[in-house]
Order: structure tokens, then C-alpha cells, then sequence
């Protein structure tokens, strides 16, 4: 998946922006300071991404990963090709045009106040999941995913939709945990989702 992101650009006639997202800010903080936090939930896709760069089975015992790799596997420099790590650290973090602003998680700020995403802390703009920005944000249009449409207000575990309110949309419908993966066409606001089991539907919110 990664590799045809990378050449997703030359691949199409169309303007193609990546933004970096949370998991790519994690694995370049892996790099720079090591924890180990990051790459040990199943959930975040680490384990995944390590089989898939080092072409290692992953082990059959339904295990993270099999023990005579996991020294490896906490090297993330070791297994994490270079040009993968310097296109991430290339990704921008905001996208802007005629139709909205484009973010991966939210902006900074509180209550009714939010900077412009240029003004905007990385750590804001990859990891926010404040409640008051979802509630009270009126600024101009603005796209983010990051936070699971089932989870923004009112809470609904049923939604696999994008979510809106005013100035917003929330686009993240859970594709990474069974649900559908999600486009916003702007400025007609078509939805376009591919569901896991291949089938696409159209509507428009």
C-alpha cells in the first residue's frame, strides 16, 4: 500500500496530496527517540508493516511477531526502507484549496477558538481529538479524519458514514477496522465508499 501511495502522483493525471497522519509521525518518532509504545498494539499496524518491508511470515502462533525477530523488529531503522522514511518526513501536514482545508486530525486552539492549520502545532494537526473542536468549530471548510465517525457527536458505534457539522466533515469511517474507506468529492459533496466485501456506493451529504 505504502508503494503505491509513493507513486500515486506520477500515476495519475489528476493533483494527488498525501498529508502525513499520526501513524507516519509515530513510526519517524520511533527513528528520532525510541520508546517502543508505538509499535506493540496489534491495532496500530506496526507488526503488519514489518512483515510486509522485511517479507518475514508472521508467526503462526497468532503472536506480534515471532520471537527470534523482535530485536529486529524494535529497530525500526533496520527494517523501514530509507526512501519510505524520507518521503514520510517529506508529506506536508495541511492541504488547502477553493473548496477547504484538508487535515489529518484537527487544529489547536479551545472552546470556540481554533488556529489556522499553518498556526497549528504538528502535534495538533496529527493527533487532536478534542471534543470542543468537533462541537464548536465555525471556521472555513475544513476535512480531517484521524478520529472514527462513530465517535464523533452524537456517538453512533452503527456509523459508517462521514460525518458533518457546519464547517465540517469528518471522513475516517473505520476502513482500517472493517468498515468502508471514504472520498469526499468537493464541491458536490459525493461520497464514494468501497466497501470490504468490493462492492462502492454513491451518495452525498
Amino acid at each position: 500500500m505504502v508503494e503505491t501511495l509513493r507513486r500515486l502522483p506520477e500515476q495519475t493525471a489528476g493533483k494527488v496530496v498525501l498529508l502525513r497522519g499520526n501513524h507516519e509521525d509515530a513510526l519517524l518518532g520511533e527513528l528520532d527517540a525510541p520508546s517502543g509504545g508505538f509499535l506493540l498494539p496489534p491495532s496500530n499496524g506496526v507488526a503488519a508493516a514489518f512483515h510486509s518491508f522485511t517479507e518475514l511470515p508472521p508467526p503462526t502462533d497468532g503472536g506480534l511477531v515471532a520471537a527470534d525477530h523482535f530485536a529486529r523488529f524494535f529497530d525500526v531503522g533496520a527494517w523501514l526502507p530509507a526512501p519510505v522514511v524520507t518521503w514520510m518526513r517529506a508529506l506536508p501536514l495541511w492541504h488547502r484549496d477553493a473548496h477547504a482545508t484538508y487535515v489529518h486530525a484537527g487544529l489547536e486552539g479551545e472552546r470556540a477558538a481554533w488556529r489556522l492549520p499553518e498556526d497549528s502545532s504538528p502535534k495538533s494537526l496529527l493527533w487532536q481529538r478534542e471534543r470542543d473542536f468537533f462541537l464548536e468549530y465555525a471556521g472555513p471548510p475544513l476535512v480531517f479524519g484521524h478520529t472514527p465517525t462513530s465517535d464523533l457527536p452524537p456517538s453512533d458505534e452503527s456509523r459508517r458514514t462521514p460525518w458533518t457539522r457546519g464547517p465540517l466533515v469528518g471522513l475516517d469511517t473505520g476502513a482500517g477496522k472493517g468498515g468502508p474507506l471514504s472520498c469526499l468529492e468537493l464541491p458536490s459533496r459525493t461520497v464514494r465508499q468501497a466497501h470490504p466485501d468490493g462492492s462502492v456506493t454513491r451518495s452525498s451529504i
